[in-house]
């Protein structure tokens, strides 16, 4: 007899793949770690076939389950599609999207244009500010979902993806050489800011503010010109600039992407968000 594949199921299965780990499965998929444990044992029973096996690292997958990753999440991946397409026409209304700037032009554009395409009825309402600032509209519900950039580490939000926190400079420029270097973050409440002034002062190096006012096209221009250095994401940084690696600059943690949702009801148009979102940037860490 022919058995259908949950799936709810599949959908463990993927995350426990990609976060190597059933602890941190459970908190992006907002379930316990033993509900995270009897799916993908209700999924090894369905198959007839273990798919995880432990070593001293932890979890990983065997050869059926590395066998079944990318089926899986092409079959997830489908079915996002279609449910996008069926829904996106029942779902409308109005939801508000509190982004990062680095991110808004950069790895979230794709992720924003698809959105609207497949939900033409909602109303996009976006939110531009530091992360700090965004946790603090989302607490005062005056936005319904927030993209916010965080150390990696505990978090109410949920994590979307984890990238490095680099240096950046002109091509080819001097800024990077000078003392006290010269440094432009976009504003004081850049979620950025602390870690980079605690590394620039662990190595005890002389550095200046050059431009802070809020404006990441202004800072851009700032860095282009070759006037002072920035951190960004590395997945953010403009194709014409150098990520410094070489230039004996401190270095930076990583940080995480994470989706924070209210702690009250969430909207249909943001709940559908949320999916999408989560689907897209699954797609970008595995091209990446």
């Amino acid at each position: 007899m022919i058995r259908d594949l949950d799936t709810t199921l599949i959908r463990t299965f993927v995350t426990t793949a990609d976060k190597a780990s059933m602890t941190a499965a459970a908190n992006a998929l907002h379930l316990t770690q033993g509900a995270v444990s009897q799916q993908v044992k209700r999924l090894e029973e369905v198959l007839g076939q273990s798919v995880f096996e432990r070593d001293r690292r932890g979890l990983k997958l065997t050869q059926v389950g590395e066998r079944l990753l990318e089926k899986a999440r092409r079959l997830l991946q489908l079915n996002d599609e279609i449910l996008a397409e069926i829904r996106g026409r029942a779902v409308a209304g109005q939801v508000r999207i509190g982004v990062p700037y680095d991110l808004v032009g950069t790895l979230l554009a794709p992720v924003l244009k698809a959105y609207a395409e497949a939900y033409p009825q909602v109303e996009i309402s976006l939110v531009c500010a530091s992360s700090p600032e965004l946790a603090a509209a989302l607490a005062a519900g005056m936005i319904d979902l927030a993209v916010i950039e965080e150390r990696v580490g505990p978090s109410a939000g949920e994590c979307l993806l984890v990238d490095r926190l680099v240096w950046v400079g002109a091509r080819g420029g001097t800024a990077r050489l000078k003392r006290p270097l010269p440094v432009s973050i976009v504003a004081d409440t850049c979620a950025f800011r602390p870690a980079v002034l605690a590394a620039l002062g662990e190595q005890g190096l002389d550095w200046r503010t050059v431009f802070e006012n809020g404006n990441i096209d202004a800072t851009t221009a700032t860095v282009r010109s070759d006037l002072a250095v920035t951190t960004w994401l590395a997945s953010t940084v403009p194709a014409d600039l150098d990520i410094l690696s070489d230039a004996g600059l401190p270095a930076l943690p990583n940080f995480s992407v994470n989706l924070h949702l209210p702690k009250h009801a969430t909207a249909p148009a943001a709940k559908a968000f949320a999916s999408h979102i989560r689907e897209r940037l699954s797609r970008y860490r595995q091209a990446a």
